[in-house]
């Protein structure tokens, strides 16, 4: 499968790490759709470019990290049919697929560290939506 993966300048070393971990523990193909260094950047930029590729079916994941995800996934849900949940844990991380079928897991690399974020990045991806109760939820969405 394939994954979508952007970041601002916050992000860059979390996105890098969490790159390289869907790569060679995962096996997922990643679009890795900047930045690629530290320099300051606007990260609407970034968050448009992912949220648009997931929004058009290109990709059914998307992985968005800044400072502290909020700015990420505020942009990200302004797009039909994304999902972009901000996750601090693996609780929500699971429950944002179960229960919100989410498609964007967003972060902050100011807030949580690499092993954490690594964690969960694969709950995120391993979890199936329940549908249900759910589903009927989701619809009320868009």
């Amino acid at each position: 499968m394939d994954i979508v993966i952007g970041c601002d300048h916050a992000g860059f070393d979390l996105k890098e790490q969490i790159r390289r971990f869907l790569m060679e523990d995962l096996g997922y193909k990643v679009e890795d759709r900047g930045v690629f260094s530290r320099d300051s950047v606007d990260y609407p930029q970034i968050a448009h470019d992912v949220a648009s590729l997931v929004s058009k079916g290109r990709f059914p994941y998307g992985i968005l990290i800044c400072g502290t995800g909020i700015g990420m996934s505020i942009v990200a849900n302004r797009y039909k049919g994304v999902r972009a949940a901000l996750c601090h844990n693996i609780y929500t991380a699971q429950l944002s697929r179960m229960h919100n079928d989410a498609n964007i897991l967003a972060m902050g690399g100011r807030v949580i560290g690499v092993g954490l974020a690594q964690e969960m990045v694969a709950v995120f991806l391993s979890t199936s939506f329940e549908g249900g109760r759910h589903k009927r939820r989701i619809e009320q969405i868009d």
